[in-house]
C-alpha cells in the first residue's frame, strides 16, 4: 500500500443485520477501492461475527468500531448520524459511502445536512477521484451523470450494482468512542412489518407477483418456491395497493429499487414504474399468459403460461434437487 499520508481517505458505513455484515457492503467496498484511496470502514456498535478477516479480504484498511460511552448503541438516527460525523472528523475522512437502503436513507441525508455537503443517492456508477456519479432518472428512461463539489462528499450506492471482488490485505481495528447525542429524539418502539425472508435490496434472486396472483393467499406459492431458491419475494404496486402484501415488498419507482442476479416476474404486466425498479437485474424472466405484456418485451426469457402451473412445477423440481443435494 502507498504512503497513507498521500492517500485519499474514503469512509464506508458498514451495515449489519442480525449480528452479521450485510453482503451488499462488499459491493460498496469494491466501488470505493483504488490505489490512491485508503478505506475506512465505520461499524456502529460492533458486529457479532469475525468481521475483520472478511473486511480485510475485500480491501478495507481501517475498521473503526464506533461505540457510545455508557455502552448503549440502541438505534437512534440522531445519535448514529452524529457518531459517524464525529468519526469522519477525527480520522480526516471527507468522503462517505453507504447503501441506498432504509438505514442509509435515514442516516446519509442527516449527515449531509449537518455537514452542508452534497449527497447523491442510488448511485449506479462512481468515480471518487473526479467526484462524479451516474444514476437512473425519469423512471429509468435515462441515466444522469452528476458531478458534485464541496468540502465533503456523500454517496448512497444502489445495493448489488457493483459485484463484490476480493482484494486481500491487512486491516487495523480501531476503537472509537463518542458521547451519545440524541438531540431530543427518543425512539419509543421499532415495529416490524409483515414481510418475511431476505431483504429485497440485497437479494441475489427475487421472485415477484403482480395482478396475476389474484389474491393474498396465492403469494404462498411464491414464498414456497423462494425458500428453496434462497430468494426474496417481491410484488408490483397493484398487489400492494390491493392489500395482498405489505408495501415493504413493493418493487418499483415508489417501492424498492433492486438489482438481483435473477428477477422472476409472475403475473406482472411490466409498467414503466415497475421496470424502473428492477431494470438493472442481471437476468429477467417473465411468466405471463399475455405474450404482448410489457414485461415480456423487456425480459431475457419468458414463459407464456399460467403462473399457477409453472411456479408449483418449478418448486417441485427445486425440491427434488434439494433432496438429492442436502
Amino acid at each position: 500500500m502507498a504512503n497513507s499520508e498521500n492517500m485519499q481517505k474514503i469512509g464506508i458505513f458498514l451495515e449489519t443485520k442480525d449480528g452479521a455484515l450485510k453482503k451488499a457492503n462488499f459491493g460498496v467496498i469494491t466501488a470505493a477501492r483504488s490505489n490512491d484511496h485508503e478505506l475506512y470502514g465505520f461499524l456502529v456498535g460492533g458486529c457479532g461475527t469475525d468481521y475483520k478477516q472478511v473486511l480485510e479480504a475485500h480491501g478495507i484498511h481501517k475498521i473503526i468500531e464506533i461505540t457510545f460511552k455508557g455502552g448503549s448503541f440502541d438505534w437512534n438516527p440522531v445519535s448514529w448520524s452524529t457518531a459517524l460525523i464525529r468519526a469522519m472528523d477525527h480520522f480526516g475522512v471527507q468522503t462517505l459511502l453507504g447503501l441506498t437502503s432504509a438505514l442509509g436513507k435515514e442516516l446519509l441525508p442527516r449527515i449531509a445536512a449537518a455537514l452542508d455537503a452534497p449527497l447523491v443517492m442510488d448511485c449506479m456508477d462512481i468515480n471518487l477521484s473526479d467526484h462524479t456519479v451516474k444514476k437512473s432518472q425519469f423512471s429509468g428512461k435515462t441515466t444522469a451523470a452528476i458531478k458534485v463539489n464541496g468540502p465533503y462528499y456523500l454517496y448512497g450506492i444502489r445495493p448489488n450494482v457493483f459485484e463484490a471482488e476480493p482484494s486481500p490485505g491487512d486491516a487495523e481495528v480501531i476503537a472509537f468512542q463518542v458521547e451519545p447525542e440524541s438531540g431530543g429524539l427518543v425512539v419509543r418502539e421499532i415495529r416490524q412489518d409483515d414481510s418475511r425472508g431476505i431483504d429485497l435490496t440485497e437479494a441475489d434472486i427475487i421472485i415477484s407477483g403482480g395482478r396475476g396472483m389474484k389474491e393474498s393467499d396465492n403469494f404462498s406459492i411464491l414464498f414456497e418456491c423462494a425458500d428453496l431458491m434462497g430468494a426474496a419475494v417481491g410484488a408490483s404496486r397493484v398487489a400492494v395497493d390491493a392489500g395482498w402484501v405489505p408495501h415493504s415488498m413493493q418493487v418499483g419507482q415508489t417501492g424498492a429499487t433492486v438489482s438481483p442476479k435473477v428477477y422472476i416476474a409472475c403475473g406482472i404486466s411490466g409498467s414503466v414504474q415497475h421496470f424502473a425498479g428492477m431494470k438493472t437485474s442481471g437476468l429477467i424472466v417473465a411468466v405471463n399468459t399475455d405474450p404482448e405484456a410489457n414485461i415480456v418485451k423487456n425480459c431475457d426469457y419468458y414463459i407464456v403460461a399460467d403462473l399457477f402451473e409453472v411456479i408449483p412445477m418449478l418448486t417441485r423440481q427445486l425440491a427434488t434437487i434439494v433432496n438429492i443435494n442436502p
